[in-house]
């Protein structure tokens, strides 16, 4: 069921993060300085939750309300754990399929992917807490509904999350053009997570790294890259087609 998407006031805040309401990112005016204020940055940094600084006009234009200086946007839909995710496919006959997003921060981009995640079976999609494109009403509408129906969890790092699949018996295959190795030379077929990049900057150095294996989709034009949705759409069908 879908929830409020915002709440507006510093002491409604931080009453929300107390009740652990998923807070996905806060707005704070420019300039303000008070005790109040330096609480709600502290708890929002001990809680790893985004924190943005702007003018007031912004404020204004996000509530009419009184906002005190400070408006969070909340997530519609609730977050698993990494931990809860994995344990939903453990009985799973089929072997499980996870979607890692590093980084990916367009809403359009992330409701795209949901809704081909939904499509083709995906069991999860981890995101990171900072940095991450948040579930806005726009994700929710590019994605045709499949964000209410595709678990999602949240991590600090999606190097962590990357860890914990490997030692959960789950293979990772990193989406990059930084291989010779082609997205039709690698197996889909035993339980697997996939890693796709941010719009700009592709996959984390770290991360790819960490990867089990690494595949690169065959661009035969002049244009050398795909649109992030795109290039996740190919992955996750061509681990259909293994997998049939």
């Amino acid at each position: 069921m879908q929830k409020t998407t915002q709440i507006y006031g510093i002491r409604a805040i931080l009453e929300a993060i107390a009740s652990n309401e998923t807070i996905d990112k806060v707005f704070i005016q420019n300039g303000l300085k008070s005790d109040l204020i330096k609480e709600l940055e502290n708890t929002l940094r001990r809680n790893s939750i985004s924190l943005v600084y702007v003018p007031v006009e912004k404020l204004n234009r996000l509530t009419k309300n009184n906002h005190q200086g400070a408006v969070a946007q909340i997530s519609p839909i609730e977050f698993l754990s990494i931990e809860e995710l994995v344990e939903q496919t453990q009985n799973k006959k089929s072997p499980a399929l996870f979607l890692l997003l590093d980084q990916l921060s367009d809403v359009r981009n992330f409701g795209a992917i949901i809704r081909t995640a939904e499509c083709t079976g995906v069991d999860g999609i981890i995101i990171q807490k900072k940095g991450a494109a948040p579930v806005t009403a726009d994700t929710i509408k590019t994605s045709a509904g499949a964000a209410f129906k595709v678990p999602i969890a949240k991590v600090n790092h999606i190097k962590d999350a990357v860890f914990y699949l490997q030692a959960s018996g789950i293979q990772i295959i990193a989406a990059t053009e930084k291989t010779n190795s082609a997205i039709y030379d690698v197996s889909f077929t035993k339980p697997t997570g996939i890693v796709m990049g941010a719009e700009d900057k592709g996959i984390s150095p770290s991360i790819l790294k960490a990867a089990d294996y690494k595949a690169k989709l065959p661009l035969l034009g002049e244009i050398q890259s795909l649109n992030v949705s795109v290039a996740c759409a190919v992955f996750l069908y061509e681990a259909v087609r293994q997998r049939l």
